[in-house]
C-alpha cells in the first residue's frame, strides 16, 4: 500500500513500546463483568504508562461499575459509558473519537475476554515503531493461529477473510480480526466520514478505509485462543452482515467512506 498520510518524521512511531507512554487502548464490552478487572489489570502489566478506556453500553450485568471501581486506584484508566447496546462498530467509533482527543500517537483496539492476549500488545507497537501506519494482530500468517477452535470455526473465519480481503482487494490474511493498533493520523482519517458496518464487518470496514488511505499495513502473528469468559455475541444476522456488507463497501465511491486525496479539495488538511 502506497503511503499517502503525513509523514511522522521519522521511520516509524515514536512512543515507548515497553511502557505505552503515548498510546491509548480501546476496549469496548458488554457483559464483561466476569473478567474486565483481571484483562485491565494484564494489560496495565504490560503496558504500566497506557490510557485505558473502557467503552461499555450499559451492561445489565454491572461491568461499568467494575471498571468505575478499578478506575479509582488508576487514574490512566477512563470509562466512556454509552446509553444502550448500538453495535460493535458505533462502541468502537466513539471510542476511537474519545481516544483522539487525548492526542495519543497510537491507538490500540482489543476484545475484553482474553482472546486478545495483553503479551501482544508490544509486537503491534514494534510494528508501528518499525514504519507500519496500522499493525493487525494476524491469525493467519506464520507464527499465528487459533486455539481450542473447532474445525468448521476456523474454516469459516480463513474463508471469511481470504472472501473479505479477495473483494476488496486489502492484499492482508486476516481481515476479520479485533486486535489491531492505528498510527493516529490514520485513525482519525478513517473515521470522518460515517459508519456503514455496524457489527463484525466494522472491523473489515475500517481494514478497506485504511487501504483507501493508502496506508502501511503489516500483521504481526498472534495466538487467538477460545474466548475465556463470557458468551459469545455473534450471531447469523453479524455474519450476513460482513458478508454482503463487503460488496456494499466495494460499490461504494471513496468519498463516501474516507476524505478525498490531499490537493482535491481546496482548503482541506492532507491527509
Amino acid at each position: 500500500m502506497n503511503a499517502t498520510l503525513p509523514d511522522s518524521g521519522g521511520p516509524g512511531l515514536v512512543v515507548d513500546a515497553a511502557a505505552g507512554d503515548g498510546v491509548t487502548v480501546v476496549i469496548p464490552t458488554y457483559n464483561e463483568a466476569e473478567g474486565i478487572g483481571a484483562l485491565l489489570a494484564a494489560v496495565r502489566a504490560v503496558l504500566p504508562a497506557a490510557r485505558l478506556l473502557v467503552v461499555d453500553d450499559r451492561s445489565p450485568d454491572g461491568t461499568g461499575e467494575v471498571v468505575r471501581e478499578v478506575s479509582r486506584r488508576d487514574p490512566r484508566l477512563e470509562l466512556l459509558s454509552r446509553p444502550a447496546r448500538q453495535g460493535l462498530g458505533p462502541a468502537y467509533i466513539d471510542g476511537f473519537r474519545q481516544a483522539l482527543r487525548g492526542a495519543p500517537s497510537a491507538v490500540i483496539q482489543m476484545d475484553a475476554d482474553f482472546s486478545h492476549r495483553p503479551e501482544h500488545l508490544p509486537g503491534l507497537l514494534a510494528a508501528l515503531a518499525a514504519g507500519a501506519d496500522l499493525a493487525l494482530g494476524s491469525r493467519y500468517v506464520a507464527g499465528g493461529g487459533t486455539e481450542g477452535w473447532p474445525w468448521q470455526r476456523r474454516l469459516t473465519s480463513r474463508l471469511g477473510s481470504r472472501y473479505a480481503s479477495a473483494v476488496l482487494g486489502l492484499g492482508v490474511r486476516d481481515a476479520t480480526g479485533g486486535f489491531r493498533c492505528w498510527r493516529s493520523c490514520l485513525l482519525e482519517a478513517a473515521v470522518v466520514q460515517p459508519l456503514r458496518l455496524r457489527q463484525f464487518g466494522f472491523q473489515i470496514e475500517m481494514a478497506y478505509r485504511a487501504r483507501l488511505l493508502g496506508a502501511r499495513v503489516v500483521e504481526v502473528p498472534i495466538r487467538f485462543p477460545d474466548r475465556r469468559l463470557g458468551q459469545s455475541k455473534m450471531r447469523l444476522a453479524i455474519t450476513l452482515e460482513a458478508l454482503l456488507g463487503v460488496w456494499r463497501l466495494r460499490l461504494l465511491p471513496r468519498a463516501a467512506l474516507v476524505p478525498p486525496p490531499a490537493g482535491s479539495a481546496p482548503g482541506r488538511k492532507p491527509l
